[in-house]
């Protein structure tokens, strides 16, 4: 359905500059993980656990606060959206990473250097909680120093949480997609400190254009040009952003706002001039290399057309899917679930009185069906997040069914901002952060309220919302003293997209959907949709297909409009192998859960499971099966 999630460091977060350095505009070099020692613990992070912990255990978890901070230098924005940017590491409110060759070589020095320290220490020690963070961060160095062999890949830290991006600036990579939005939706104003490094940060923002514009030259000197749609997408956004009078600009504005409440006056005049002399200039220069480049660029979709392009996919395959399963494996498994999943829509529709024409056409006249669309206008789009905010009430109210945890995950549903709409995803979430200063946001797409049927918004609601996305990440932010925070940066693709197609299966198996046959069929067309991504991007990065023929084939199977699956596919040409992680996630997911059964019998407690799912903190899908067994012997 959507992108996901978002929190700055991963790309499958949709990740700000997924092209360059995600981790990824660098940071202070030679600042080594012990900078702040095992001291280094952020305010608020003192463990209640530590009562509790074994010794091994305490100096470990203080050893993954060092290699966490380490990380956080390097890109501190990510520090203000985990709502931890104060204490020790305060000054990072001001700064913005780096895009260039100095950040992606210490960007490779870090990960080597947390990873040398990693393997000196004692695995055998620690608790099994112990043991499954060092697991994980071995795990993810492991692919981050991989990521090193490709030039393009956006760097070892940029891979370390995720990010697989290829291109500096797209439709959806880039300063200009991140920035001002991390102002806006992120950077709080609680005084004049903070209003200074949010003008700080507006002043960086024009260096790291400049930063983007010397890798958009160097990225194509190596042959690495996005496909011509995305160039030009991606080039009217930059000329549609460059356009707006400074005065008007969203984070101008948003600071004039936060300032203004707190009495402060005249930021907004010099968040204005800051635009005017510093950014503007910059933009200007990238949008003059972007689109020198852009005019040689051609139209295939795929990257085997890259150096090393087949190797540097099957990379991101993996990282994508934390699996080693191979592209043909993969797009066999989409193309079975796709005819499962068709089978039972078909009973569906047919069950509504659909019964003439494939089951994408059928589903396809669905989306002009007056009775399932909201008028498209500002009233419309009021009333459509109204509903969603009744699908959040009504899933709350079940969870109990769901698990035992007893999490508040709040979360508030907001539309895109208008200014980024057009390179947006359809839906995606901010998690909360850790500090909880704000709930988590709900963030859908509504250029149009077309985009989005009414029979397809209860199951993006239970993605994005409860029991996916907010529920399933409120448990690292509510239970901090259980788990180290590095775990919020080392983000698994297809463990948490995982989960959020699993709570829109849970929300089926919970009966809300049994007098609403349309939501129903919603919930069937997400789950497909998911099948049919294992089909598409495989096949435009292992299998040579065009663009249209991409497209083609999710309008033709989903029965999803032209337009949303154009945008879909020219996000998975950007993004290779992370739109896989959500299906192959699911998979195991599910299938653990039927061993689960098995082995406990009477015993078995599905709330129980999930929470053992939950609970882990997210770990890759290799690791997951070691934790789920253990889950099982304890309870045997």
């Amino acid at each position: 359905q959507g992108a996901g999630v978002t929190r700055g460091l991963s790309s499958a977060f949709v990740s700000p500059v997924a092209g360059s350095v995600l981790v990824r505009r660098g940071g202070r070099a030679g600042v080594g993980w012990g900078a702040l020692g095992a001291g280094g613990l952020l305010p608020g992070a003192v463990r209640a656990a530590d009562v509790d912990l074994a010794p091994a255990d305490r100096a470990f978890f203080a050893q993954l606060d060092g290699y966490r901070n380490d990380i956080l230098r390097q890109s501190p924005e990510t520090a203000t959206q985990l709502g931890i940017d104060h204490g020790d590491l305060g000054f990072l409110r001001g700064e913005l990473s780096h895009v260039n060759g100095p950040a992606l070589e210490q960007a490779a020095v870090t990960s080597r250097t947390i990873r040398d320290s990693l393997a000196r220490t004692d695995r055998k020690s620690l608790s099994a909680a112990g043991r499954v963070r060092y697991d994980c961060l071995d795990y993810s160095l492991a692919r981050a120093l991989e990521a090193t062999r490709f030039a393009y890949s956006g760097g070892a830290l940029a891979s370390l949480v995720g990010g697989v991006g290829c291109y500096v600036v797209s439709q959806q990579d880039g300063a200009v997609n991140s920035i001002p939005d991390l102002l806006v939706s992120t950077h709080g104003v609680t005084g004049r400190a903070d209003a200074e490094a949010y003008l700080a940060r507006i002043a960086a923002f024009a260096r790291l254009l400049d930063e983007e514009t010397a890798m958009i030259g160097q990225r194509a000197a190596m042959g690495v040009i996005p496909p011509r749609f995305i160039g030009d997408n991606a080039l009217g956004i930059l000329k549609g952003f460059r356009a707006t009078p400074a005065a008007k600009q969203a984070l101008v504005a948003n600071l004039e706002a936060k300032t203004a409440a707190l009495g402060l006056s005249g930021y907004g005049d010099k968040a204005a001039r800051l635009m005017e002399s510093l950014v503007y200039p910059a933009l200007d220069r990238e949008i003059s290399a972007f689109a020198a480049v852009n005019d040689k660029a051609t139209v295939t979709a795929g990257v085997a057309h890259l150096p090393d392009g087949d190797a540097y996919y099957r990379w991101a395959l993996r990282l994508g899917t934390t699996t080693t399963r191979s592209p043909q494996d993969i797009h066999r498994i989409g193309l079975e679930q796709n005819e499962e999943i068709k089978a039972r829509m078909d009973a569906l529709l047919k069950a509504q009185g659909l019964t003439q024409g494939s089951v994408g056409a059928r589903t396809r006249s669905l989306n002009t069906d007056p009775r399932q669309l909201y008028p498209d206008t500002d009233q419309g789009r009021a009333e459509l997040i109204a509903y969603l905010e009744q699908r959040i009430a009504m899933v709350r109210g079940a969870m109990p069914r769901f698990s035992h945890l007893g999490l508040k995950a709040d979360v508030m549903v907001k539309r895109v901002p208008p200014d980024i709409q057009d390179g947006a995803p359809r839906g995606y979430m901010q998690p909360a952060p850790l500090d909880a200063s704000r709930p988590a946001m709900y963030y859908l797409n509504l250029k149009s309220t077309a985009m989005w049927p009414r029979y397809q918004l209860a199951t993006v609601t239970a993605h994005e919302g409860i029991p996916g996305h907010t529920w399933q990440l409120a448990y690292l932010a509510e239970h901090q003293a259980d788990i180290p925070t590095i775990t919020a940066l080392l983000h698994y693709n297809a463990f948490v997209e995982g989960w959020a197609l699993y709570a829109e299966q849970l929300v089926d198996e919970g009966g809300l959907y049994d007098k609403d046959p349309w939501s129903r069929l919603g919930y069937l067309q997400a789950q497909q949709f998911r099948a049919c991504r294992l089909v598409v991007d495989t096949g435009l990065h292992a299998m040579g297909w065009s663009r249209d023929k991409a497209i083609d084939f999710l309008c033709e199977e989903t029965g999803q409009g032209r337009a949303g699956m154009t945008s879909e596919i020219d996000r998975y040409c950007s993004w290779p192998g992370q739109a896989c992680g959500y299906k192959m996630g699911h998979n195991e997911i599910i299938r653990l859960r039927e061993k689960t059964r098995k082995a406990l019998g009477a015993r078995f407690d599905p709330a129980g499971y999930n929470d053992a799912v939950v609970m882990t903190g997210g770990v890759p899908l290799e690791l997951l099966e070691g934790e789920i067994d253990s889950y099982i012997a304890a309870r045997s």
